[in-house]
């Protein structure tokens, strides 16, 4: 081992809201509905170095909620995590980024939304668990094509 990868830090300096927006657009009468919507959810994630060793990992999440053409409820969410990344071979970064630290983050994502959706008077929304590694791989894969 060199001396180089026992040097190697993973830190989590700071987690927050990036962004949020709740939007309820046919309140007051939507309440008077006893139908279950369909919810449907989006995620993307994103990271970017900020500083040398320090990168921003933000998930996005946009869940939508209908009754058939109508629109009960739109949560969107940027829950967004720093980290310092040093020591860690260049080509082990973006894994690191694209699967370690939105492991980290989705947690604090998943309960921004549920209190979002919560507090705009409707059921709380559980977004299910995501298997990151594979979003990486999928990316990685559709990125290749084009990219490289």
């Amino acid at each position: 081992m060199s001396e180089q990868e026992a040097q190697a830090v993973f830190a989590i300096e700071k987690l927050y809201i990036k962004d949020v927006s709740v939007e309820v657009p046919n309140a007051p009468q939507i309440f008077l509905e006893r139908n279950a919507p369909e919810i449907g959810v989006q995620l993307t994630t994103q990271s970017a170095p900020i500083s040398d060793g320090v990168f921003e990992t933000i998930i996005k999440a946009t869940v939508t909620a209908k009754l058939g053409e109508t629109v009960m409820f739109l949560v969107e969410a940027a829950q967004a995590g720093i980290f310092r990344i040093t020591g860690v071979p260049d080509d082990q970064i973006e894994p690191v980024l694209g699967i370690a630290c939105p492991n980290i983050v989705f947690p604090y994502l998943r309960e921004t939304v549920s209190d979002l959706v919560s507090r705009a008077g409707f059921p709380p929304v559980l977004l299910n668990p995501v298997n990151f590694e594979a979003m990486y791989m999928q990316q990685k894969q559709s990125s290749t094509g084009a990219s490289h």
